[in-house]
């Protein structure tokens, strides 16, 4: 027991422990375990821009055990704009649910044109800011 004592301290100033690994003694640090997530596009876009454009914030949640909430919560609301903002565009383009069937082609290119500027605008709001 007196063994193990002598491998491990506290700083009294600090009250972070260490432990002796050979003649280094090693802080005693432990991640917080974070729920399990699967990101979608949203979610590794955020992550992909938090760890090229803000670094500080990625390591500061990445420690605090708070980055996959933070993720999990932007795909979250991400998604749910998007939505939104389409439902928003077809009310105001001309599009119909028979033009599905009578030019389909057409109604395939407006939607990914509605698509694509719903997500334009969510990404300037939500990911990369």
């Amino acid at each position: 027991m007196n063994k193990e004592l002598a491998k491990t301290k506290i700083d009294e100033r600090t009250g972070i422990e260490y432990r002796l690994e050979g003649d280094y003694y090693i802080p005693n640090i432990v991640v917080p375990k974070e729920e399990k997530i699967v990101l979608n596009k949203y979610g590794r876009m955020r992550l992909k821009y938090l760890k090229e454009h803000k670094k500080a914030d990625y390591t500061i949640m990445l420690i605090n055990g708070t980055l996959n909430t933070h993720l999990k919560e932007i795909q979250e609301t991400t998604q749910t704009r998007v939505n939104q903002i389409i439902d928003q565009l077809k009310e105001k383009s001309d599009l119909t649910e028979n033009m599905k069937n009578t030019d389909m082609l057409y109604w395939v290119g407006t939607m990914n044109s509605i698509k694509a500027q719903a997500e334009e605008i969510v990404f300037n709001e939500l990911i990369y800011v």
